[in-house]
């Protein structure tokens, strides 16, 4: 299969998740979300792809070729990644010494775009944290481009991560968590 599919609004075009190159991506989103439950930031990273982005934009419309130029709560390319996992895992952070627990579910996913080498995939995370005796409710919908590796599932890499937060344009709690 080498057709390229987009859902553009509007369109009755609907990509079926049923897809296998649909479901690899939901299946690398999971693992993601189950890396950073279990606080394992060093996995988390790695399943990036080097030149992606993990973004989380104020502006709830803010579009991809913006996120550059614009204010973000977070912006981390690789560089930003592995030193903010750097500070998650190192000890000297109050915030990593300290962290919350957190348990993501993702549900309501929808595909965007398929081709044989890429998906992009939109969905709903509902993250509760508990820390200090209290719970907070982070909701975002969350966009992901997940590069399919020819050698099969294993190699599937995250190019872009964006964590829309329902709540971005009001004061937001600090997260000592990555969202």
């Amino acid at each position: 299969m080498t057709d390229i599919l987009t859902t553009a609004p509007g369109s009755p075009l609907v990509i079926p998740t049923s897809d296998p190159r649909v479901q690899r991506a939901i299946d690398l989103v999971w693992r993601e979300a189950d890396l950073l439950d279990r606080k394992q930031y060093q996995a988390w990273n790695a399943v990036f792809d080097p030149d992606g982005h993990y973004v989380i934009p104020i502006d709830p419309e803010a579009d991809e070729p913006d996120f550059a130029a614009t204010l973000n709560m977070v912006y981390d390319d690789a560089r930003m990644r592995d030193m903010r996992v750097t500070r998650m895992t190192g000890g000297y952070a109050i915030s990593a010494v300290d962290s919350a627990r957190t348990v993501r579910t993702l549900s309501r996913f929808v595909p965007l775009a398929v081709s044989d080498t890429e998906v992009r995939l939109r969905c709903a995370q509902a993250l509760v944290a508990y820390k200090r005796g209290r719970h907070d409710l982070w909701a975002a919908d969350l966009e992901h481009r997940v590069v399919l590796s020819p050698d099969g599932p294993a190699g599937d890499r995250i190019s872009l991560k964006v964590v829309r937060l329902v709540d971005s344009e009001d004061v937001v709690p600090s997260a000592g968590f990555l969202l």
